[in-house]
């Protein structure tokens, strides 16, 4: 659900403001980690109590949300439904109290590029992705990169029970902690770019691992907090990194494998989040060296990823390649 709605979320956006409506999206997901903090705290002695008060939003979200949800007209367009999607566009219109031009047609980004209709053009299986040399390396980096984030971003926040600190705020102070992030972070994508940006926020999240791993972990008092405040700013930039990498993904990939590659970034941070409690268990200062080595690795990787700062969305395979080509062409 994640995946879709934040995929639903940023298609419609243009490039100006497309950073800063897929990082908004991102401060309700740290509200929902509090609120299971609140819950946790509530329900202290009951799993069961803890999994039904969890799941109550999820109800609310069908009930109160998804009835006034409309399609990604990008989805609606790659689909041959060019009306579907001009009636959506004109329903945007309206809300934000404009007018849409009413001699606009849309075409799909082959068709403008090849001149015709382009069916056999629109692919929309990994195994394109996969085949594609293109988006091959985009896909199997930007795994990597998600798995070692995820690692970072999970661990972190289950390592607040081996800080000797209430476990229940270190894991609101966290996920609080990580509403800054995004608005720092959307500032600096603007000014910086998604590659300088996830390099960085990677790094300084591993430096700060670094060093909450060099302070004693058998002390306690101002070690202790010492320990927290260098794993709250940890978290503070894997979280900026995080979601990131989403916006990031989600501008790599053309509509029509869009959901599909973020699904495969989305497992990969599953698989983090699988790898990050084995980590935790190591205790000591070891979580600590793992989190930045993750962090300091992840950094080095996306130095390999193209910058997508103020680049279109594509919608095909096709259009992506060859809208890449041509910015190559005029870059050299």
């Amino acid at each position: 659900m994640g995946t879709t709605a934040f995929v639903l979320a940023t298609e419609p956006i243009g490039p100006s403001r497309r950073a800063a409506a897929g990082m908004s999206v991102f401060y309700f997901f740290s509200a929902g980690i509090v609120a299971v903090a609140a819950f946790a705290a509530a329900f202290p002695t009951s799993w069961r109590a803890l999994y039904v008060a969890s799941s109550l939003p999820t109800l609310a979200f069908v009930v109160l949300v998804l009835p006034f949800l409309s399609e990604s007209p990008r989805w609606h367009l790659i689909r041959r439904r060019p009306a579907d999607a001009l009636r959506i566009l004109h329903s945007i219109a309206r809300a934000n109290s404009r007018r849409f031009p009413e001699n606009v047609t849309l075409v799909l980004d082959c068709e403008k590029s090849a001149g015709e209709d382009g069916d056999d053009d629109v692919s929309t299986s990994i195994i394109d992705v996969i085949r594609s040399k293109l988006t091959r390396s985009r896909l199997v980096i930007s795994v990597i990169t998600s798995f070692f984030c995820s690692v970072v971003y999970y661990g972190l926040t289950l390592n607040a029970a081996n800080l000797g600190t209430n476990l229940y705020l270190s894991v609101a102070v966290n996920s609080v902690s990580e509403m800054p992030a995004f608005t720092i972070a959307t500032f600096l994508m603007g000014r910086f770019g998604r590659r300088v940006l996830t390099v960085g926020t990677m790094w300084f999240s591993g430096a700060f691992c670094i060093a909450a791993a060099a302070v004693s972990s058998g002390g306690s008092g101002v070690l202790a907090l010492a320990r927290m405040a260098f794993g709250v700013l940890g978290i503070f930039g894997i979280a900026a990194t995080y979601n990131l990498l989403l916006v990031y993904t989600a501008e790599l990939f053309p509509t029509t494998v869009r959901n599909t590659a973020l699904g495969c970034v989305q497992q990969a941070e599953q698989i983090g989040a699988v790898v990050a409690p084995m980590v935790v268990v190591m205790g000591g200062r070891m979580p600590f060296v793992v989190f930045g080595a993750c962090g300091i690795i992840g950094g080095f990787l996306a130095f390999y990823l193209p910058e997508t700062s103020n680049q279109p969305l594509y919608d095909t395979m096709a259009g992506m390649e060859d809208g890449e080509k041509t910015r190559v062409d005029v870059s050299t």
